[in-house]
């Protein structure tokens, strides 16, 4: 049986998320870059790059940048907004095809983390993570705020696209370890996300286990503090040497 993300990362996702566009990966790019010191010439590496947006913003910003992603139908959108230029890879993120030590920076953006049931499995993606960049190279994660996803949690909700009604349910799991997500398009097909509701710390401890130091938290792509309230939980972590 295919697992959930196998089947939802096609063009019904980038329609239910219209406002994650060209304008937010370029204030997610130049935070990061601020952050990292990130300059012209790095090799970035953009894990679970979807249609590409993050990695044009990293390709303005002067960086060699590699995009990988699982979905194929992302990657074909990923191939004809950046064109030739940018090498694309297809691959699980639990098992990265990349050159060890290879990179200035790589980055998982946009809650593209916390996707599998077992907890050693999301442990082995940071390591696989840690594994591409160089010592004194950077790590990045943008999660969602745990605590405000469960405090602020909105079960039902109907929402329109193009005139279209889209409903989407949510619930977290008995033990509160997970939320999902059940997602009707107009359609009628039904996709589900889940994901596993890791703490600011619990990352932090897991990056640590693989010599990842979090220089930095944000809780939004302005660079305002990570907060109960903020939005997202951005973790801006140094390899040591």
């Amino acid at each position: 049986m295919a697992e959930w993300f196998e089947e939802w990362f096609g063009e019904d996702y980038v329609k239910i998320y219209p406002h994650r566009d060209e304008t937010e990966a370029g204030h997610a790019v130049a935070l990061i870059t601020r952050a990292t010191g990130l300059r012209a010439g790095w090799q970035v590496l953009d894990l679970a790059c979807g249609a590409g947006r993050h990695a044009r913003a990293f390709q303005a910003a002067g960086a060699h940048c590699t995009g990988l992603d699982l979905s194929m139908t992302l990657l074909r959108m990923a191939r004809a907004a950046v064109g030739a230029e940018l090498p694309l890879v297809r691959a699980d993120m639990r098992a990265l095809p990349i050159r060890p030590r290879s990179m200035d920076l790589t980055a998982n953006l946009f809650t593209s983390f916390g996707y599998f049931e077992r907890d050693a499995e999301h442990a082995a993606v940071l390591r696989e993570m840690t594994a591409t960049i160089r010592p004194g190279g950077w790590l990045v994660i943008d999660f969602l705020n745990t605590e405000l996803v469960r405090r602020d949690l909105v079960p039902h909700e109907v929402v329109e696209l193009d005139g279209e009604r889209v409903t989407i349910a949510r619930t977290l799991s008995p033990d509160g370890r997970f939320v999902r997500k059940t997602i009707v398009v107009p359609s009628g097909r039904e996709y589900w996300e889940r994901v596993r509701l890791f703490t600011p710390e619990e990352i932090t401890a897991m990056l640590a286990v693989e010599g990842v130091i979090v220089r930095h938290r944000f809780g939004d792509y302005q660079g305002g503090p990570l907060t109960p309230h903020a939005p997202r939980t951005i973790l801006v972590g140094q390899l040591g040497p």
